[in-house]
């Protein structure tokens, strides 16, 4: 039973990737863009957490953790460099 729902959760989690990689090539605007990436950023940690559970490793946990910091760090400096065009002051 779990194995099942491990499955459709990758299948969710896949089809949510997709549909943000189409926003982030397709987006209208900077701002939509910024956006999809950090939602793929979070797919991403979902994946990552759903493959840890299905092969029973931590080590895809702390990879997830390790993409979350970065997602975060990359989306507040383009979330800065939007604002004022500066990431740096």
């Amino acid at each position: 039973m779990l194995q099942a729902a491990i499955s459709f959760g990758f299948f969710l989690v896949s089809i949510a990737l997709l549909l943000s990689l189409w926003r982030l090539l397709r987006g209208p605007s900077l701002p939509d863009r910024i956006l999809a990436l950090d939602t793929l950023y979070v797919n991403t940690v979902a994946l990552l957490v759903l493959m840890g559970i299905a092969l029973d490793s931590s080590l895809y946990f702390e990879a997830a953790l390790l993409i979350a910091m970065m997602g975060f760090l990359g989306t507040a400096a383009l979330s800065k460099y939007l604002t004022r065009g500066d990431i740096i002051e």
